[in-house]
C-alpha cells in the first residue's frame, strides 16, 4: 500500500507540472494589456509600458512561467494584479466556505446514497423503481432550478434559513449551519441522485454472485452478509463516482455562491478570470488540482483497505 501511495503522489506532482504549464500558457494566449486595464483608457502608452514591464509582462511567457514557479514552489504566489491582496492568504480566507459546502455535500450525498442505493438494491420491486425514478429525476433537473425553489421555499415563504449570507464557524457555529444547510442542499440533489444509482447497481451485482448465496446457505445473518461482504465488494463504483462528484462540485460551488452570496473560491474565481489576473487564478488552478490529487488518492486507498483485491490491480 505504501509503494501504491507513493507512486501515485508522484505521477500527481507530475501531473500538477503539467497542468500548471497549461494553465499559465492558455492563460497567456489572451492579449489582455493589463497595464491599460489597472491605469485607465486615458493613461499614456509609456506609463502603460511601464506598468506592464513593472509586472514583468514584457518577458516572454515561458520567462514569467519560470518566475511564477520559481516562486511558487515556496508557497509564494505573489500579489493580485488588480487588488494588490496577497494571493495565498486571500485564498485561504475564502477556501473555508468552498470546502464548507463540498465537505457538506459530500458527507449528505454519501448518507443519502448508501440509504437509497442499499435499500433498492436488496428490497427491489417497487421501491427499487421509486429510487431509480428519483435518480434520474434528480439528476436530470438543472441545478439552478433547483436552487432557485430551494430558496424561494425554504427562505422566501417558509423563512427556516437565510437567503443570502455566510456566517464562519467561529463565529456561531448554529450561524454557520443555517448559512450553508441551503447551499449544501441544492448541491446535494444531483450528487445523491447519480452515486445512489452506482450504490443499487453495485449491491445488486454483487447479491448475484456464487459467494453470496454460499454465504446464504451456510446460514449467515443476512445483515452480516450485507454489511461484511457485500457492501466491502460493492464499495469501488461508488466510491469512485463519488471521487468524481467531489470534484465537479468546484463547477457548481461557482452559481450557489453566487446566489447565495457566499464569500468562497466559486465566487472569486469568476471575477479574477474576468480580469484576467493571472496570478489569482494560477494559484486557483493549483489548489484545486492539489484537492484533485488527494481526493483521488483518498478514494483508491478507501476502496483499496475495503476491498483487498483492488489493491492488486
Amino acid at each position: 500500500m505504501l509503494s501504491f501511495v507513493l507512486r501515485r503522489t508522484a505521477a500527481g506532482v507530475v501531473l500538477l507540472f503539467v497542468i500548471s504549464v497549461l494553465s499559465y500558457l492558455l492563460l497567456s494566449i489572451p492579449d489582455n494589456d493589463v497595464g491599460r486595464q489597472l491605469l485607465g483608457n486615458r493613461a499614456a502608452q509609456d506609463l502603460v509600458d511601464a506598468k506592464n514591464a513593472e509586472l514583468g509582462l514584457d518577458r516572454p511567457v515561458l520567462a514569467q512561467y519560470a518566475d511564477w514557479l520559481a516562486h511558487a514552489v515556496r508557497g509564494d504566489f505573489g500579489t493580485s494584479w488588480f487588488t494588490g491582496e496577497d494571493v495565498l492568504q486571500s485564498i485561504t480566507t475564502r477556501l473555508p466556505v468552498t470546502l464548507s459546502l463540498m465537505v457538506g455535500v459530500t458527507l449528505v450525498s454519501a448518507v443519502l446514497s448508501l440509504l437509497l442505493g442499499v435499500w433498492a438494491g436488496v428490497r427491489r420491486g417497487p421501491i427499487d423503481r421509486f429510487v431509480q425514478i428519483l435518480g434520474v429525476v434528480g439528476y436530470a433537473l438543472p441545478g439552478f432550478l433547483v436552487t432557485l425553489v430551494i430558496v424561494v421555499v425554504f427562505a422566501v415563504k417558509l423563512r427556516w434559513f437565510p437567503a443570502i449570507g455566510y456566517i464562519g464557524f467561529s463565529e456561531s457555529p448554529s450561524g454557520w449551519l443555517s448559512t450553508v444547510t441551503l447551499p449544501i442542499a441544492s448541491l446535494s440533489v444531483a450528487a445523491v441522485a447519480g452515486v445512489s444509482q452506482q450504490v443499487r447497481g453495485a449491491v445488486i451485482d454483487v447479491l448475484r454472485q456464487d459467494y453470496v448465496r454460499t454465504l446464504r446457505a451456510r446460514g449467515l445473518p443476512p445483515g452480516r452478509i450485507l454489511f461484511r461482504h457485500v457492501l466491502r465488494n460493492a464499495a469501488a463504483p461508488p466510491l469512485t463516482v463519488l471521487g468524481l462528484q467531489f470534484v465537479g462540485m468546484l463547477g457548481g460551488a461557482v452559481l450557489v455562491e453566487q446566489i447565495f452570496g457566499l464569500p468562497g473560491i466559486g465566487s472569486m474565481t469568476v471575477t479574477y478570470t474576468t480580469r484576467g489576473d493571472i496570478p489569482m487564478i494560477m494559484a486557483i488552478v493549483m489548489f484545486t488540482v492539489v484537492g484533485v490529487i488527494a481526493i483521488n488518492l483518498l478514494v483508491d486507498v478507501l476502496i483499496g483497505w475495503l476491498n483487498p483485491k483492488a489493491r492488486v490491480s
